[in-house]
């Protein structure tokens, strides 16, 4: 039986398997795909019938009405993008889950493409549910440019006459596009946590919170097969999450433990004040 809030140190397709069915409310990752970055030296190799045992398992541990966030890119090789990402989202709706939506992660900042190429600034950001997504929290913090807070209007009749109606009131925020945009990477960006930048890809810590929040409730259990840095571990405990995560590298899985020890340290003296 897997433990809760604790990262294993072990491969994902092996450590799923010890995770009962439907147990998985919320997973939140980003793989290492393409091969793009070295893991502590090393390329970790990534087949594609590799991420189809990854795909069964989290189909099989996620809850009915569970939701997948899959975060993922295309390296370009020979002149032409992989499309790696297309081609995971088709297999994940093969087995079985719904794709809920296509959302982007736009970065503020981007690396130098070829020059007959525009400038590269995003990922895709899938959405997956098993079934009907049970929880959605929608994040409401676009300014609305309507300014009808119950004011009146004229109205004509059927007959050509006017009338006076109330207008329904437009909320003063309203939810967000699928577009989210954050600034990744360097200390202060992406997180707090200085020691955490030894790993190479860290993604910043408000998306995996902006995600939590929108498709889990407090106590619910969050994974990510792929931990990393610890990133969705951190925000899934500010959230009031448990979290369950899986990290191949051994320095890595240290890194990612010592991010939820000053965590808890954290949480603790923010309860006791």
């Amino acid at each position: 039986m897997i433990e809760l809030n604790r990262i294993y140190n072990e491969d994902c397709l092996e450590g799923m398997k010890r995770i009962p069915d439907g147990f998985v409310d919320l997973t939140v990752t980003s793989p290492p795909y393409d091969n793009l970055r070295t893991y502590n030296g090393n390329i970790e190799q990534w087949s594609f019938e590799k991420f189809q045992g990854i795909a069964k398992e989290l189909y099989r541990v996620t809850k009915h009405g569970g939701v997948v966030v899959w975060i993922v890119g295309d390296a370009t090789i020979n002149g032409s993008e992989t499309g790696t990402s297309f081609k995971q989202a088709l297999y994940f709706k093969e087995i079985g889950f719904n794709l809920h939506d296509t959302m982007i992660y736009e970065k503020a900042g981007c690396s130098l493409p070829n020059p007959n190429r525009y400038l590269q600034c995003f990922e895709y950001m899938f959405v997956f549910s098993k079934g009907k997504p049970k929880t959605y929290n929608l994040i409401c913090d676009r300014k609305n440019r309507f300014e009808r807070w119950g004011k009146t209007k004229k109205v004509r009749e059927v007959d050509g006459s006017f009338s006076i109606r109330q207008t329904k009131p437009f909320r003063e925020y309203g939810r967000r596009y699928n577009i989210w945009r954050y600034v990744p990477g360097g200390q202060g960006n992406s997180s707090s946590d200085k020691f955490i930048f030894k790993h190479p890809a860290v993604f910043p810590e408000q998306l995996a919170a902006d995600h939590i929040a929108s498709w889990s409730n407090p106590g619910d259990v969050v994974l990510d097969p792929f931990m990393g840095s610890g990133t969705t571990a951190k925000m899934a405990l500010l959230n009031n999450r448990n979290f369950i995560g899986f990290e191949l590298d051994k320095h890595y899985c240290e890194i990612a433990n010592e991010r939820i020890r000053k965590t808890l340290a954290e949480k603790e003296v923010l309860c006791i004040a």
